[in-house]
């Protein structure tokens, strides 16, 4: 499996443009082919711990069965059509593309 996780840093960090932000993940970014797991929501800013990494306002987790479906998903008319939408918005982007694999699998 190939996990895609990508975290969102925002030009303007608001509530609002954090709703709008996910809900544009939920709208172009779900069920895509051979995609395994799906979600995105915001930082938990509460945990502070030392380990924790808080430099987003958004994080999107997707796991695709193989990588031909990741590959697949860049290219994809939704995929392309989200960033269109929300690119203007975005003041940074990292992206951690991880071959996973599960023990109860």
């Amino acid at each position: 499996m190939l996990a895609h996780m990508v975290y969102f840093s925002l030009n303007e960090p608001t509530d609002e443009n954090r709703r709008k932000l996910v809900e544009a993940c939920h709208q172009y970014l779900t069920n895509h082919s051979g995609e395994v797991f799906y979600a995105a929501g915001t930082c938990a800013r509460e945990y502070n711990r030392e380990v924790n990494d808080r430099d987003f306002d958004v994080a999107l987790q997707v796991v695709f069965k193989d990588r031909a479906a990741q590959d697949a998903y860049q290219v994809a008319p939704r995929h392309k059509q989200f960033i269109d939408a929300v690119k203007s918005m975005l003041k940074k982007i990292r992206v951690f593309d991880s071959d996973v694999e599960s023990p109860n699998k």
